[in-house]
C-alpha cells in the first residue's frame, strides 16, 4: 500500500479554481493533493525584439516557489539577485509545453506570459504549474476572443502533465514528496490529448531501469493526464459559462 493508500494508477485529488487571481486575463489555483500552484495569464499586444514585424505572438512562462511552500524557509531568489538553475529549467519547460498547443501565427503579435507561484509544495510542482497554467492560458485567450482582439482561439490542443516514479510499492502515478524523494526512478510526462508527446523527463536515481519498466510509466502516464484532461475541459466549460 503506498504512503497515502492510494492504489498504483490513482492521482492525488485535483482541484483547479479558474479566475482566482482576478486581475489577470486568466487565472487558475491548481492543487492536487498537498501541492498548490497559482497560475496567472498576462496579456500583452507587444512582442519580443526577435519577433518584431513577424507577424506572430509568443508564449512564455514564469516560475517561483513562495519562501514557505516547503518544510523549511527558502530565501527569496530576489533576495539572492539570481534565479536557480531549476527554476530557469522548469520555467522553460512549462513555456515550451504551452506553445506546443498554441497557433502562434494565429495568436499574431501578442505576448502571453503565465506566472506559476508555488504556495505549497508536495511534489510534483512543475507538473502541476503545466496543467493549471493551460487552463489560465485558455481563459485569458478566450478573453481576447470575447473582446473582439482575436478573430478565433489560437489553441491546438491540450496539454497537462504528470510524474510517476518506481517505488517500494512498484510503478506507481503521481508521486507526493515523500514517494519522489526515495523512489529508484521517478519521470515527468508533458502529453497532449492527442496523443503527442511534448517533453518527458526521467532519471535513475538508484540502478539503471528497463524500458519494460519505462514503457509501464508511460501507460500510467497516460492514464492519469486523460483524467486530467477531463477537469481542464470541465473547468474551462464552467469557467466560460459563469
Amino acid at each position: 500500500m503506498r504512503p497515502s493508500g492510494r492504489a498504483i494508477d490513482a492521482l492525488r485529488p485535483v482541484f483547479i479554481q479558474p479566475g482566482f487571481a482576478r486581475h489577470a486575463e486568466g487565472s487558475a489555483l491548481i492543487r492536487m493533493g498537498g501541492t498548490e500552484v497559482l497560475c496567472a495569464a498576462t496579456v500583452e499586444t507587444r512582442v519580443p525584439s526577435f519577433l518584431r514585424g513577424k507577424g506572430q505572438g509568443w508564449v512564455t512562462a514564469e516560475y517561483g516557489m513562495l519562501p514557505r511552500a516547503t518544510h523549511n524557509r527558502g530565501q527569496r531568489e530576489a533576495a539572492k539577485g539570481r534565479q536557480t538553475g531549476r527554476t530557469q529549467e522548469i520555467q522553460r519547460l512549462i513555456a515550451r509545453a504551452l506553445r506546443a498547443v498554441v497557433d502562434l501565427k494565429a495568436l499574431g503579435e501578442i505576448s502571453v506570459t503565465v506566472d506559476c507561484d508555488v504556495l505549497n509544495a508536495d511534489g510534483g510542482t512543475r507538473c502541476a504549474a503545466i496543467t493549471g497554467a493551460w487552463v489560465a492560458l485558455r481563459l485569458a485567450l478566450e478573453k481576447l476572443v470575447r473582446d473582439g482582439t482575436l478573430p478565433a482561439l489560437p489553441i491546438k490542443g491540450q496539454v497537462a502533465a504528470i510524474s510517476c516514479g518506481l517505488t517500494d510499492d512498484g510503478p506507481v502515478l503521481d508521486l507526493d514528496y515523500r514517494e519522489d524523494s526515495t523512489a529508484s526512478a521517478d519521470a515527468n510526462f508533458v502529453l497532449t490529448a492527442d496523443g503527442g508527446i511534448v517533453e518527458i523527463q526521467g532519471t535513475a536515481e538508484k540502478d539503471p531501469f528497463t524500458e519494460a519498466q519505462f514503457n509501464t510509466l508511460m501507460r500510467l502516464a497516460r492514464t492519469g493526464t486523460a483524467e486530467l484532461f477531463r477537469i481542464q475541459t470541465a473547468i474551462v466549460e464552467e469557467a466560460l459559462k459563469a
